[in-house]
C-alpha cells in the first residue's frame, strides 16, 4: 500500500521546502515535487503544512496517584495524543519502594496491551535499589536498557512515595553513565516543601490555591543545582524535567556554560499560565491547576519563551497526568494536599506552542518542529521517528496553520471533565495525523485502531550529548 501527500509544504527542523511525500508501507520511501499520483492513495496537502508528527516525552497514563488513578489509560490518552497531532509518547513506569524495576516494567506494559493508539515508549522511575550495596537495583538497570528504557527517572519530591536521597541518586546516575543512559530529574527540594507544607495546614490554609504557595522557585532552583551538581560527580547526562521558572533556569544556563551535559524541558502550561492569572485564591476550581511545580508568576514567562528559542530549554512536553474535578480533585476539597496533583495536556500542545509561539512570533515553524518533534527523537534514543525524511516512519502531521479552534472539555478526546485552556481560542490545528503510514486521525477525528500502538525499544545515547 502507498499514500502519496500532494502538494503540501515539508517543515523539518533544519529546511523547508515545498514537496510531495511518498509513503510505502510504514516508511517515507520518496520526497520530491511532482512525484507521479500512478496507483498512490492521494492526501491533498494543498495550504497545508507537512510536518513529522509530534513527540511527547513526558506523561502520566493509567498512574496511581493520592488516592486514585489518573483519567486517561491508554487508549484515551494515545487517541487523545493523536487528534492533538502528536504520533509518540513516553510515558513513566513507577516502582514502588520495596519492589522491583521489573516488576514495574511488565505493570505498564500490562496497562498499555491492546490499548496504545499511537506507538509508545517508557521512562523508568527509580526508587529502590534493593538492600545492602544495591547491586540488585543497578544489574536491574542494565536489564532496563536491555528492554529499550534509555533513560531513568529520579524524584526529588513526595518524601516516602517517590522520592530518594542524594546517595541513591549518585549510584544511579554513576550506573546510566556507564550505561549512555539518560537521568532524568524531578527537581524539588521536597523536605522542606513538606515543613512548608504543615506549617500551611497549622495556619488553616488549606485552599488549592496555597498548593502553589507552597512549591517555592528557590526550592525548584535548590534541586535543579543539586541534580546538576551529583550529575556532573557521577559524569552523567541529566535532563531536568518540567523547569516552570526563571530560578532554576538560572541554574540550568550555569550549567550549561560551563559545559556540563545538563539538558531541559519546560511544558505547556509554565508558558502561558500563571499564578496571577489561574490560581488568584477565590474559588475551589482552582483544584484544576493543582500540579507540580504549580503555576508561577506569569513574570516568568518571557525568560522561557527566550530560553527556547536560545537552546537553553530543548524541549516542550505536557506532564499530561490528568484528574477529573467532580471525582478525583475533589478528594482534597478541604485539604489541598489530597488534591491529586496533575492536569491534562497532552491533546492540546501543538495547538498551544503554535498559537502562542509561532502565531505570536516567538517561534519559528522549523523551531516548532524542532521542540515537538526532533529534539524528542534525539535525545531519547528514537532514530526513526522526528523528521519528515527518507527511511524515517511515517509519523506525519498535515497541520492546518489557518484553522480556527476553540478549546473545550465539550469536545475534547482526554477523559477529564475541564480543560485548562477553556474557551481558548486557537489558530492552527492538525487535520489529518498519520502514524507509520497509516491515516489515524482524519479532518480532526480519530479513525484508527485501538491498540495498534507499538512499544518503542528506544537507544541508550545519553540524552544525544555523547
Amino acid at each position: 500500500m502507498s499514500t502519496l501527500i500532494q502538494h503540501g509544504t515539508v517543515i523539518n527542523a533544519d529546511a523547508t521546502l515545498h514537496a510531495d511525500v511518498l509513503i510505502e508501507g510504514e516508511s517515507i520511501a520518496r520526497i520530491a515535487p511532482n512525484i507521479p499520483a500512478e496507483n498512490h492513495t492521494l492526501i491533498d496537502a494543498t495550504n497545508l503544512l507537512v510536518m513529522p508528527g509530534g513527540i511527547d516525552v513526558h506523561t502520566h497514563l493509567d498512574m496511581p496517584f493520592g488516592g486514585t488513578v489518573s483519567a486517561d489509560d491508554y487508549e484515551t490518552g494515545t487517541i487523545a495524543a493523536a487528534v492533538g497531532g502528536t504520533t509518540t509518547v513516553i510515558d513513566f513506569a513507577l516502582q514502588s519502594i520495596g519492589s522491583t524495576m521489573r516488576a514495574a516494567y511488565d505493570t505498564w506494559r500490562e496497562k498499555s496491551a491492546g490499548k496504545a493508539g499511537i506507538d509508545y515508549g517508557l521512562h523508568m522511575a527509580v526508587t529502590d535499589l534493593g538492600p545492602g550495596s544495591g547491586q540488585q537495583g543497578l544489574r536491574e538497570m542494565e536489564e532496563m536498557v536491555a528492554e529499550g528504557i534509555s533513560s531513568f527517572k529520579l524524584f526529588m519530591a513526595y518524601p516516602n512515595v517517590l522520592m530518594i536521597d542524594d546517595g541513591l541518586m549518585l549510584k544511579v546516575m554513576q550506573k546510566a553513565a556507564q550505561l549512555n543512559a539518560l537521568c532524568l530529574v524531578h527537581a524539588e527540594n521536597g523536605s522542606v516543601i513538606d515543613i512548608v507544607i504543615a506549617q500551611m495546614l497549622a495556619e488553616g490554609k488549606t485552599a488549592p490555591h496555597y498548593h502553589a504557595l507552597s512549591r517555592s522557585t528557590q526550592a525548584e532552583a535548590e534541586a535543579t543545582h543539586r541534580a546538576i551538581a551529583i550529575a556532573e560527580m557521577a559524569g552523567a547526562s541529566v535532563y531536568i524535567v518540567h523547569l516552570s521558572n526563571t530560578d532554576s533556569l538560572r541554574e540550568l544556563k550555569h550549567a550549561q556554560q560551563r559545559g556540563v551535559r545538563a539538558l531541559a524541558e519546560t511544558c505547556t502550561q509554565y508558558l502561558v499560565l500563571s499564578r496571577e492569572e489561574q490560581m488568584p485564591g477565590k474559588s475551589w476550581d482552582e483544584a484544576k491547576f493543582v500540579f507540580t511545580p504549580p503555576l508561577r508568576s506569569k513574570s516568568n514567562h518571557d525568560p522561557l519563551w527566550q530560553a527556547l528559542t536560545d537552546g537553553s530549554l530543548c524541549i516542550v512536553s505536557t506532564d499530561h497526568c490528568p484528574f477529573r474535578l467532580a471525582d478525583q480533585k475533589s478528594l482534597g476539597r478541604h485539604d489541598f494536599t489530597k488534591i491529586p496533583n496533575g492536569g491534562p495536556g497532552i491533546e492540546n500542545r501543538l495547538q498551544i506552542l503554535w498559537h502562542h509561539g509561532v502565531n505570536a512570533g516567538r517561534l519559528n515553524p522549523q523551531q516548532f518542529v524542532e521542540l515537538c518533534c526532533t529534539a524528542p527523537a534525539r535525545i531519547f534514543g528514537m532514530p526513526s521517528k522526528g523528521a519528515v525524511s527518507v527511511g524515517k516512519d511515517a509519523d506525519i502531521l498535515l497541520w492546518d496553520p489557518h484553522a480556527d479552534y476553540t478549546i473545550t472539555a465539550a469536545t475534547q478526546r482526554m477523559a477529564t471533565d475541564y480543560n485548562m485552556f477553556e474557551g481558548w481560542q486557537v489558530r492552527g490545528n492538525a487535520k489529518h495525523v498519520f502514524s507509520r503510514g497509516e491515516l489515524v486521525v482524519k479532518d480532526g477525528q480519530w479513525i484508527g485502531t485501538t491498540g495498534r500502538g507499538k512499544f518503542l525499544q528506544r537507544e541508550a545515547n545519553a540524552g544525544g550529548l555523547t
